[in-house]
């Protein structure tokens, strides 16, 4: 590789590197975070508690106005929006950000809240490509980490370069997605 095109290698990938950290960080924390969607919810905080009940609600005059002064006992917050009664035995109220259901026959109610996560929550939504600006800006920065892919190679000369080192390392880190495809696509 002549000196102006390692010149002009080295200055695309520390341009391109610089300028597309914000995305590499972004995308690599939300893909930590919805890897591992079975351990826990990368989007939102649930809180669930149980109350005991003082009065036990009756379907026939069960109103909106009975599930806001429950809703003001159990010092719920969001803003009421209904109820219904899935069965004889439970009523269930939705409010905003989250649901109570009372189960009559054991006279207690299960709340669950829900609450966005800091941070997560925005950079989730970030990586699900919200519109179609920011899906070819995301376009743009795949292609930008392929050259960023490729021009890392040739950055270095020599031993440590891709006469040696780098054969290896790239050899390995090509090798390892093939592996598991064959492991567990195929």
């Amino acid at each position: 590789m002549g000196k102006l095109l390692r010149k002009f290698n080295r200055a695309t990938h520390r341009d391109l590197g610089y300028f597309f950290v914000g995305m590499t960080l972004i995308y690599s924390i939300s893909g930590i975070a919805i890897n591992h969607l079975d351990d826990w919810d990368p989007n939102y905080i649930v809180n669930y508690w149980e109350v005991p009940m003082k009065i036990t609600p009756n379907q026939e005059n069960f109103s909106n106005k009975d599930a806001k002064t429950l809703m003001k006992e159990w010092k719920v917050e969001g803003r009421y929006r209904k109820f219904y009664w899935p069965d004889d035995e439970h009523v269930k109220i939705f409010f905003k950000g989250g649901t109570a259901v009372i189960d009559t026959k054991e006279n207690i109610a299960g709340i669950e809240t829900l609450n966005r996560r800091p941070f997560f929550h925005l950079v989730n939504w970030m990586h699900y490509n919200p519109n179609w600006y920011w899906t070819w800006f995301s376009d743009i920065f795949a292609v930008a980490l392929i050259i960023l892919a490729i021009s890392g190679m040739f950055i270095l000369k020599g031993r440590t370069g891709m006469i040696w080192r780098g054969t290896i390392l790239v050899s390995i880190g090509l090798l390892l997605p093939i592996i598991y495809m064959i492991l567990f696509y195929f």
